[in-house]
């Protein structure tokens, strides 16, 4: 199945005479994107528009864009008298409604922001001449475009100018269009049923960012802490303060180890933060020669609300850690105003500590979500138990002790409820990190056992403590294998408002596989229903702004104060390693209305210096309209397939197009400078580089799917891997001319190369490299598979499916 999650690339331009023929001899249609005049995705009306009725349940107009239509088409139809009226009010109508259809930005052509926006949308060849016959006295009403008041008398002239270059966008016949018009506005997915979303880069530059939080203050700030024990400031512009708001290295105990889990691991402000200026951390320390997690209280600067008074530090909690892993992090208050401490079990491997392990030992704070009351403790204790904890009044347990059976819950968030019906308010979602075989997703209830040590997911891992009859454990309302991954990154259940389809939807990630993965709840059945995310294909995310890629270590989500949804990843996973990146969640489908989602962030009294927020990451697989197709200088003599070979820089169209196809890869950019080499499949063997792949084993013959072999000191062989994705698929197939990889062959689909050596398993690429031996692997010959994993590929030059 393919799989597109990790810096993943999507969809590459075809080459000029690839172009040319599609658009040319129309052999395929064009790539579903829907995009408004303002470059963004179209959306549903708030008020019922009157005039440009056809797009009232979708398309790009609000009602007052609606209504200013209206005023313009009656100041031109005041122009007419009756007959002109009775025969061009529905052309001029049609007309200017089209910038409220959900593919306006294709029909104005609005896409290249260099070139500009038409003043009549594009229109197709059997419908100009029916407007221009009979309503050509409206032209000069409908446009002030120079070139059209020069050929309005000429219909073909005209009408060749209106034409656009991708037919299957031109007004009427998109109406019609099925594959344009099917699904309009909902979530796109591919023939797996993997959702397509889109990401915005917010800040970059981070060591392991692994909290974003907001203080609910109504500045709409967020902060960012990096594992090393730093939390920045950003401003709702997403500039940063060069001074942090807090700065707790000297304290934090962690290290540049990649895969560390010490360090400063959460981060959460006081529901009444605007009023008392609390916040709260959790993070590891060194105290003698004791491991400890600490849980402290803060107070804002009284001088500086962009800065921590670090004096003001209270311990409100420590715990002993006896391993250096598995020490939980999360904080957060949930709607009861309470304080929840996630804590992990200890470390090691099955939670070894006593006769049922830390999780079961009710007496132990760890492995435990923790309650506490934080509220008016200022004087007297740090903290108070809530009356109604579970275990308060339970002999041998320890009153903290709000639920337990815990493993390492690595990131939990309370639900903010359906924005209109409330439904689902204050559910606390966690990903609880698995051990051998499974990771799962619960929802935190009082006094409820999560099962661990006696279950994994819903499997037993002890035996013996699975069959008590006491245990009485809750389930997950999802549990995943490590095949798809091995370390779940619990995420929040959308209910931002800038994208409605996505309200309700439960999204969450891994750490390890760099999946995107999203759960919705049946409310017929009660039951989550999975889909896993993937970044968008093709034009999918081609809007200003946006990216269809990210780093592979997805470390933590995050809210902002308007709920919209973010997540944080690296590169690297080194505490010291600056390739963290903050990413919002888009929806590139459908969006909110404009104005609908408005806010006034509050002033911010700013003292420090700021740091303009430069995006680093880019789109992958579709170039710049404005470098794809420069604008044509005008010519007296208008040829429209001149101009369309003209701004593909392909050949003359007096020159024969050719009829056979090389395999050198196309010209794209890549990441960090690397730029491919590669080869036509017609070299001698004496003359290969190492590095060269082939595709064989296709019982058709076909040259663009097949088993990989690869080319490696003087001897080919296979490559076998069980977990062969798509981001290794994508390598091989650019490596030879491919647009696109549409699939990542496993287990020998194309048969088994017994009669080679097996040269390359567990390969891990990007995406970007030049070759399979540029991405990261075991070594060449080094292995511990067989031929039933020989692994292959389906290449193209479209992103459509390919049956085999």
């Amino acid at each position: 199945m393919r799989r597109c999650y990790g810096k993943v690339p999507a969809r590459l331009w075809l080459s000029p005479i690839g172009i040319l023929y599609v658009l040319v001899l129309c052999v395929a249609p064009g790539a579903l994107h829907p995009q408004c005049l303002d470059f963004k995705p179209p959306f549903r009306p708030q008020m019922e528009i009157e005039f440009c009725v056809m797009y009232k349940e979708f398309g790009c107009c609000d009602y007052q864009k609606d209504q200013d239509l209206m005023t313009k088409y009656y100041q031109i139809m005041d122009n007419f008298d009756y007959y002109g009226y009775a025969n061009c009010a529905g052309f001029v109508l049609e007309l200017l409604c089209q910038e409220c259809s959900p593919y306006a930005a294709h029909l104005f052509d609005a896409e290249d922001p260099s070139t500009p926006i038409r003043t009549i949308p594009g229109l197709c060849p059997d419908y100009c001449p029916q407007f221009w016959k009979k309503c050509s006295s409206t032209i000069p009403f409908l446009s002030d475009d120079p070139h059209i008041a020069k050929v309005k008398e000429d219909q073909t002239r005209l009408c060749q100018y209106l034409e656009l270059d991708d037919v299957d966008y031109c007004y009427p016949h998109l109406l019609s269009n099925q594959k344009l018009t099917s699904n309009l506005g909902k979530v796109q997915s591919d023939s797996d049923g993997c959702l397509q979303l889109c990401l915005e880069e917010v800040a970059n530059g981070l060591r392991n960012p692994l909290a974003m939080v907001h203080a609910n203050d109504g500045t709409h700030r967020f902060f960012v802490a990096e594992q090393v024990g730093l939390v920045w400031t950003y401003l709702p512009d997403r500039s940063k303060l060069e001074r942090p708001f807090l700065n707790i290295t000297k304290a934090v105990l962690t290290s540049s180890w990649e895969g560390d889990e010490r360090g400063f691991l959460g981060l959460t402000f006081h529901p009444k933060y605007k009023y008392n200026g609390k916040l709260y951390v959790y993070y590891s320390v060194e105290v003698g020669f004791d491991e400890r997690i600490r849980i402290s209280e803060f107070h804002v600067s009284a001088n500086d609300m962009n800065v921590v008074d670090h004096a003001s530090e209270r311990v409100i909690l420590e715990i002993d850690e006896p391993a250096s892993n598995h020490n939980g992090g999360q904080l957060l208050f949930a709607d009861d105003g309470y304080l929840y401490i996630f804590t992990g079990d200890g470390g090691m491997a099955g939670d070894p500590f006593g006769k049922y392990g830390n999780a079961q030992n009710k007496s132990a704070l760890l492995g435990k979500v923790l309650r506490i009351d934080v509220n008016d403790n200022e004087r007297g204790p740090l903290y108070r138990i809530p009356p109604d904890n579970p275990f308060k009044h339970e002999r041998g347990a320890r009153p903290e002790v709000y639920a337990y059976g815990v493993r390492n819950m690595w990131r939990c968030s309370v639900d903010r409820g359906d924005p209109r019906t409330k439904e689902g308010k204050g559910r606390i979602f966690c990903g609880d990190v698995g051990q051998n075989k499974f990771e799962e997703i619960d929802i935190i209830e009082k006094g409820r056992n999560y099962g661990w040590r006696a279950k994994e997911g819903f499997s037993c891992y002890d035996k013996k403590l699975c069959a008590n009859s006491s245990l009485d454990d809750v389930l997950p309302i999802y549990a995943y294998p490590h095949k798809m991954g091995k370390s779940v990154t619990g995420g929040y259940v959308y209910r931002g408002c800038e994208y409605p389809n996505m309200n309700g939807m439960y999204i969450f990630g891994d750490f390890m596989s760099g999946r995107l993965m999203s759960l919705r709840e049946d409310r017929n059945t009660g039951n989550w229903n999975y889909n896993e995310i993937c970044m968008g294909m093709g034009l999918t995310c081609a809007f200003p702004g946006l990216i269809n890629n990210y780093h592979q270590y997805i470390i933590s989500f995050a809210e902002d104060e308007a709920g919209e949804l973010y997540f944080m990843s690296t590169g690297i996973p080194s505490a010291t390693s600056p390739s963290g990146v903050v990413y919002k969640v888009v929806d590139p489908s459908r969006r909110a209305p404009p104005r609908q989602c408005h806010y006034d962030p509050l002033p911010v009294r700013v003292k420090s210096n700021l740091i303009k927020f430069v995006p680093q990451e880019t789109l992958i697989g579709v170039e710049p309209a404005n470098k794809i197709q420069p604008e044509p200088q005008p010519t007296e003599s208008y040829d429209w397939l001149q101009e369309l070979i003209d701004r593909l820089g392909g050949p003359d169209p007096t020159t024969a197009l050719p009829t056979t196809t090389t395999t050198k890869s196309p010209r794209h950019p890549r990441r960090k400078g690397k730029r491919r080499k590669g080869k036509s499949r017609t070299q001698s063997t004496s003359e290969l580089q190492n590095g060269v792949v082939r595709l064989v084993g296709d019982e058709q013959g076909r040259s663009d799917r097949g088993r990989v072999e690869i080319y490696v000191n003087g001897e080919w062989g296979t490559v076998c891997d069980d977990l062969w994705t798509t981001k290794n698929a994508a390598v091989v197939c650019q490596q030879l001319g491919f647009s696109y990889a549409i699939k990542a062959a496993r287990n020998s689909e194309f048969g088994e190369g017994k009669d080679l050596q097996i040269l390359l398993d567990d390969v891990q690429c990007e995406g970007t490299e030049s070759s399979l031996l540029d991405c990261t692997h075991a070594g060449v010959g080094t292995h511990n598979c067989a031929h039933y994993e020989d692994a292959g590929v389906i290449c193209g030059n479209s992103d459509s499916v390919v049956e085999v």
